[in-house]
């Protein structure tokens, strides 16, 4: 058999696999065992947050469609890079796993303790994630979690299994505990078919569709899928102006980490049901949650659906 033919038949595999993971861990139709919905004990939500890959050889993502939130962010050479937060509900496989930025410790400080699977980090920040108020579970802490799938090479092909961490899905969604919820829309706003949110070195895509009552995802200008070929789609969609500013840690490359501020206030959009809305958003301190305001003052409420929000640099939506 040449070359070519043994990594299609690897891939095959590999999607076989996880196609049959999912089925034995789940009821059969994709969906998880977990209710959604119901109230975890205390009234506060457990949150896993894995860090995924998002460039062109680490696509199609797996387990992507079953986060509650999806976080989008800047890494070096203005690449984008993903932090999945599940809560309601867990998928069998999770991936590709990368690398943890300063970024996401200051975002993850909106959850109560969260749960951050990640590949690992650059070696002076790894102190400072153990430090932080989070539980975090990289390959040296879970190795019987963690996998290298044969369809694509190092290092996009690492994959968490998250039923091997200790984690416990509550039933409850994510975003409750940032003290939003499902609501009616706002007054006003535009119709919007498409909008695209540009990085340096990447885009991201979401294009209304009335026929599925969502916004269909596209990374640098292509559809983005799941493992099984369906298409990604979001409920609601904030993109959210922040500054992006280098911090002081590095890459292996020696290419400098930006790092995104996500306390402050400043102007966002959300998108919801083919419509824009002009918003603000606050965020007082570390420990406080994200609000979404109208220009007026109003809390905006989501769609039902997962939420997507977009860190994307001042000027640079």
């Amino acid at each position: 058999m040449s070359a070519a033919g043994v990594r299609t038949s690897a891939a095959a595999l590999f999607t076989a696999l996880l196609l049959a993971l999912t089925a034995a861990c789940t009821g059969g139709d994709g969906t998880s065992p977990t209710p959604r919905g119901s109230s975890p004990p205390g009234g506060r939500a457990a949150v896993l947050a894995v860090k995924i890959d998002n460039v062109a050889p680490a696509r199609p993502h797996t387990g992507l469609e079953r986060a509650d939130i999806v976080y989008v962010e800047q890494v070096e050479a203005g690449l984008s890079r993903i932090l999945a937060v599940y809560s309601s509900a867990l998928p069998p496989v999770i991936g590709p796993v990368r690398s943890a930025r300063e970024t996401d410790l200051e975002l993850l400080r909106q959850f109560d303790r969260p749960t951050l699977a990640f590949s690992g980090a650059q070696s002076r920040l790894l102190p400072v994630i153990d430090r932080a108020p989070l539980d975090p579970v990289p390959p040296s802490k879970a190795p019987g979690a963690y996998f290298r799938g044969p369809d694509r090479p190092a290092p996009h092909n690492l994959y968490l299994r998250p039923q091997r961490i200790p984690f416990e899905a509550s039933g409850a969604n994510a975003v409750e505990e940032l003290g939003l919820r499902v609501g009616a829309p706002p007054s006003g706003g535009e119709r919007e078919g498409s909008r695209t949110v540009r990085y340096p070195s990447a885009s991201v895509t979401f294009t209304w569709s009335a026929e599925r009552e969502r916004w269909l995802v596209s990374l640098d200008g292509s559809p983005a899928r799941t493992t099984e070929g369906d298409r990604l789609g979001a409920g609601t969609v904030v993109v959210q102006d922040v500054t992006v500013r280098p911090s002081d840690f590095r890459d292996r490359s020696g290419n400098t980490s930006p790092f995104t501020e996500t306390v402050g206030s400043g102007d966002a959009v959300v998108l919801r049901d083919g419509r824009a809305y002009e918003a603000r958003w606050t965020r007082s301190a570390t420990d406080a949650d994200t609000a979404y305001t109208t220009p007026d003052g109003q809390r905006v409420d989501l769609a039902e659906g997962s939420l997507w929000i977009l860190y994307a640099p001042r000027g640079g939506a």
